[in-house]
């Protein structure tokens, strides 16, 4: 069949949703019915969806995307087991979404591909699930809301602890008042990352569609620059957004909630570097193939409230600080979650599933668990889709937007500053002038502990400092920065443009 451009495939698809789809109440004939679900993304998290969505008799899963052809074979080989029907397989997203039986599209591709599809999808009258981040910029966030509002889809966010009873009790309690006032939250990805390998001239794998791969973005040499082709893309920011948007955005988002902030900050200021992998692999003159920082702490400052997030990606076993080694335990391991700091003790939300509060002795008071918490937040989507009521989402598209926006931000000043290394004490100087809750020299000092402890020489490689941002929440542009302002979007390839909110 023909291939539809974007503005082709746009216009049609729009066309007939306003026509026929959207004067549906749902796109079940019945309650009783199930839903036709298309998984596009299916190697690694999209896993989880085949299972998630095999789980809820509610839905079928009909159709599969992948442009890797050897996986896209695999999981359909593997969901005829599962549901005893073979999915129908394709390599472009426009094809499957004209595919007939279709009622939901669910994304787990890489992350500049998330956006595309979810407006695609939400034109052809679909409603869409899309992992975290959901954008790989803010523009691409805004384009989504846009999308669901005007469409009249359901759309969900896949940060699964919105779902969570543990997170949603723990919330409640903070906002009852369990640890007095809280006005600050730290977020963690103290989460140990090795070298993806140096750069190089590797092969595509052999039945990868590069081209289509590449959507979005613009095009590249397809001689790649990292080894494993299948993740690793998340360390390179043409493609991905490094830990800050990777991990970032699930604890991004449990902060902002438990503060009761539905807005963007007010600024950000970011420092770090992508430090220490030279030392793993005894080479002075190594270069990782990566370009987004393993060790990066933000600053978020929202006027009466604050969030500060740190990415950890070398070995986590030391200077983990006296809450986090409370909280958390001292053993090794990662170290993921969020702290909120209240007048009156401290909460952790430390799993998915687990949460603790502490008096401000550190003594344990009270714990919030949960089970299942990632079929929760399928079924919390799958009841909206059966519904037609976008209140009941626990992570609709704003909420991901906001939470994705906390990541590009951050990343934003990071990038900015790449080149402006400086030494602790300059670092120090600085940030003891920027606007924050937290002890900013304090939070620092564990920082260069941390990377010290790696053996990480910071005369030889500095940490980056980036320019203190300010920020316009509600118009979403930096004010008096045009080149942080030329980072809220990207360069698209024709045919792959991800449209502004007002043209969706």
């Amino acid at each position: 069949m023909p291939k539809l451009n974007r503005r082709q495939f746009s216009f049609a698809t729009a066309a007939a949703v306003t026509t026929a789809t959207l004067s549906r109440p749902s796109l079940a004939v019945s309650p009783n019915d199930k839903l036709g679900v298309c998984i596009a993304g299916v190697n690694s998290r999209g896993n989880e969806h085949i299972r998630g969505f095999n789980k809820d008799p509610r839905t079928e899963i009909r159709a599969i995307v992948d442009i890797d052809e050897s996986v896209g074979q695999q999981r359909a080989a593997k969901i005829k087991e599962l549901q005893g029907k073979a999915p129908e397989v394709f390599k472009d997203v426009r094809e499957a979404l004209e595919f007939d039986g279709i009622d939901i599209l669910t994304c787990a591709t890489p992350n500049h591909w998330h956006a595309l599809m979810g407006v695609w999808a939400m034109q052809a009258g679909k409603d869409v699930y899309i992992e975290k981040p959901i954008s790989h910029n803010i523009h691409e966030g805004r384009a989504l809301v846009e999308a669901a509002k005007k469409y009249g889809r359901m759309f969900q966010t896949g940060t699964q602890s919105r779902s969570s009873s543990a997170c949603q009790e723990m919330v409640k309690f903070i906002e009852d008042g369990g640890i007095g006032e809280v006005k600050f939250a730290r977020g963690l990805c103290y989460k140990r990352r090795k070298s993806i390998g140096a750069k190089g001239d590797y092969p595509i794998p052999e039945k990868v569609d590069f081209d289509l791969w590449s959507g979005p973005a613009t095009y590249t040499d397809p001689k790649l620059t990292r080894g494993r082709f299948h993740y690793d893309w998340h360390w390179q920011r043409h493609y991905g957004n490094g830990d800050l948007g990777n991990q970032g955005p699930h604890q991004t988002d449990i902060a902002r909630w438990g503060l009761g902030l539905n807005r963007h900050p007010n600024s950000v200021v970011s420092y770090g570097g992508r430090l220490g992998y030279d030392i793993e692999r005894d080479d002075p003159a190594y270069v990782d193939a990566g370009d987004t920082a393993n060790t990066e702490v933000s600053i978020y400052d929202y006027g009466d409230k604050c969030i500060v997030f740190e990415t950890r990606g070398l070995d986590v076993a030391e200077s983990l600080g006296d809450e986090v080694a409370t909280m958390f335990g001292k053993e090794r391991g990662n170290k993921i979650g969020v702290i909120f700091y209240g007048t009156e003790g401290y909460v952790a939300q430390t799993t998915y599933s687990y949460c603790r509060a502490f008096d401000k002795n550190m003594k344990l008071t009270k714990e919030f668990r949960a089970k299942d918490v990632g079929d929760a937040h399928f079924a919390n989507f799958i009841d909206a889709c059966q519904s037609r009521d976008y209140s009941t989402l626990n992570a609709d598209a704003m909420t991901g937007h906001l939470s994705a926006a906390v990541s590009h931000l951050g990343n934003i000043s990071y990038y900015l500053g790449e080149e402006n290394k400086v030494d602790a004490s300059e670092l120090e100087a600085t940030l003891s002038k920027i606007k924050s809750l937290d002890d900013n020299s304090a939070t620092l000092a564990r920082t260069v502990q941390h990377l010290k402890s790696n053996r990480v020489d910071l005369d030889k490689t500095p940490i980056a400092l980036g320019p203190h941002l300010k920020f316009d929440p509600k118009a979403e542009v930096f004010l008096e920065n045009a080149e942080a302002n030329k980072m809220l979007t990207r360069e698209y390839r024709q045919g792959f443009e991800v449209p502004d909110g007002a043209n969706v």
